[in-house]
C-alpha cells in the first residue's frame, strides 16, 4: 500500500493567512470560454462546438473508408463500361445514392443525438432533499425510482447517479459517451455516435440508402462481369477487371448484414420501438403476466412511421456554444464545478483507492489566481467507503512557496 500521496489544489482566493502568488501580466482582452470546452460528457467537438460526435471514432472512419473505396472502384472501373454498353443512367443513379449515403452518415455522426444537460449542484441538492423527504403516507416506489402513467401504462423513471436526475421516459445513460440520451436507441460504433431522438431519422435513412447502394453496385458488377465473360470467359473477365472482383466480394459479404439491419429497424419504426426497448423486452408480454403494451405506439404503422421519421426536429438541449460564467468554471466530469472565492474541500468519505490511484491530482489554473496549495497526505484515519478497503491513517499538511500554516 502506498504510504504517501501528494495532490495539488488551486487556491482560488486569498485568505486564512495565505498570500497570493505572483500574477501573470495581463495580455489584452481574455478570451471567453464556451460551454463545449468544459462539457462533462465524453464527446468531441468541431467547428467551435457546432458539430459533435463520440470519442471512439475508429470504426466510423472505417465505415467512411469502405464506402468511398468501394464506390470509387465502381465509378472508376465499372461505370465506363456499363455507360458505353448499357445506359448513362447507371452512374447517375449510383452518384445520387452515394451522395445521399454520405450525407446521412455525416448527419448521424455529427449531430447531437438528444443529450440531456446534467443537473446543476443546486438542482441536485434539491432533488436529494426530495428523495430523503418524499412526504405523504401512501404507496412509495423503491428509492431512486419514480413512477408515471403514460397512456394507462406505468413507466418507471430511474435515477441517474452521473447526471444527478431522474431520467425521462425512454431515456438511458450511454456508458461510452457518459451522457443521458433522450429516446436512446443504441450507441453505434460504425457511425461514431449515440443514436437517439435527434439523429435516429438520419441513421435509419443511412441504413436504407446504404442497402440500396450496396445492392445496386452488387447487381451492376455482376452485370459487368457477365457482359465481359460472353466474349472472353469468366476467368479472363476477372483478370481484366480485378477491381470488379474485389467489389463483388465486399458487396456480397456486406449486403446481407446491411439488409438485415435495415429490416430490423424498419420493424422498430413501424412499431415505434427502440433497440434498447426491444432488447430488454420492455413491452413484451412474456416479461410480465399482466398486459404489457407499448404506451408510445399509435396502433398504426403509418402513424408510427410519421411520428418517428417525419416529426419536427427537436432543438438541442445543451447550449454548446454558450459562454461560461466568468465567476464559475466547470471542469470536465460529473458535477465538478469550482467557484471563485470558494474554499477547497476534501471528501473524507473517499475510498482509499482514490488516494492510491493518483486521481487526486488537480492541476488547473484559474485566470488571475496563480496561487497553488500543495498538500501531503501521510497515514491518518478515515472511514473506508467499501468493506474490502483497509482503514488507513491520513494527516493533511498544507504548504506553499514561502511560509504557510499547517492545516
Amino acid at each position: 500500500m502506498m504510504k504517501e500521496c501528494e495532490y495539488r489544489q488551486i487556491a482560488l482566493a486569498p485568505g486564512n493567512g495565505s498570500t497570493p502568488g505572483p500574477q501573470a501580466p495581463a495580455t489584452g482582452k481574455q478570451r471567453r470560454r464556451r460551454k463545449w470546452e468544459s462539457f462533462a460528457g465524453k464527446n468531441r467537438f468541431f467547428c467551435d462546438g457546432r458539430l459533435m460526435s463520440g470519442r471512439q471514432s475508429g470504426a466510423f472512419y472505417l465505415t467512411l473508408g469502405l464506402i468511398f473505396s468501394t464506390s470509387g472502384l465502381f465509378f472508376g472501373f465499372d461505370c465506363p463500361y456499363l455507360t458505353e454498353n448499357l445506359t448513362l443512367a447507371i452512374p447517375i443513379i449510383a452518384g445520387l445514392l452515394f451522395l445521399f449515403v454520405v450525407s446521412t452518415l455525416l448527419h448521424t455522426s455529427f449531430t447531437d443525438p438528444g443529450i440531456l444537460p446534467r443537473a446543476t449542484p443546486d438542482e441536485a441538492a434539491d432533488l436529494e432533499r426530495q428523495i430523503d423527504n418524499p412526504g405523504g403516507s401512501g404507496y412509495r416506489p423503491p428509492p431512486r425510482t419514480k413512477e408515471v402513467v403514460i397512456n394507462g401504462q406505468t413507466v418507471k423513471l430511474k435515477y441517474c447517479f452521473s447526471c444527478k436526475m431522474f431520467r425521462p421516459p425512454r431515456t438511458s445513460h450511454c456508458s461510452l459517451c457518459d451522457n443521458c440520451v433522450e429516446r436512446f436507441d443504441h450507441h453505434c460504433p460504425w457511425v461514431g455516435n449515440c443514436v437517439g431522438k435527434r439523429n435516429y431519422r438520419f441513421f435509419y435513412m443511412f441504413l436504407l440508402s446504404l442497402s440500396f447502394l450496396t445492392a445496386f453496385i452488387f447487381a451492376c458488377v455482376i452485370t459487368h462481369l457477365t457482359l465481359r465473360s460472353q466474349n472472353t470467359g469468366l476467368l479472363n473477365a476477372l483478370q481484366e477487371t480485378p477491381a470488379s472482383a474485389l467489389e463483388l466480394v465486399v458487396c456480397f459479404f456486406s449486403v446481407w448484414s446491411i439488409l438485415g439491419l435495415s429490416g430490423f429497424h424498419t420493424y422498430l419504426v413501424a412499431s415505434n420501438l427502440t433497440t434498447n426497448e426491444d432488447i430488454k423486452g420492455s413491452w413484451s408480454s412474456k416479461r410480465s403476466s399482466e398486459e404489457n403494451t407499448n404506451p408510445y405506439s399509435y396502433n398504426s404503422i403509418v402513424s408510427n412511421c410519421c411520428a418517428v421519421l417525419c416529426g419536427p426536429m427537436p432543438p438541442s438541449l445543451i447550449d454548446r456554444r454558450g459562454f461560461l460564467d466568468p465567476d464559475q468554471i466547470q471542469l470536465p466530469g460529473p458535477q465538478r464545478k469550482v467557484s471563485q472565492g470558494a474554499k477547497p474541500e476534501v471528501n473524507l468519505s473517499t475510498p482509499t483507492s482514490f488516494f492510491q490511484s493518483g486521481l487526486c491530482v488537480l492541476n488547473k489554473t484559474v485566470p488571475g489566481k496563480a496561487a497553488v496549495v500543495c498538500a501531503t497526505a501521510t497515514p491518518g484515519r478515515i472511514k473506508p467507503s467499501h468493506p474490502q478497503e483497509k482503514t488507513v491513517q491520513l494527516k493533511f499538511q498544507a504548504s506553499r512557496t514561502g511560509s504557510s500554516p499547517s492545516a
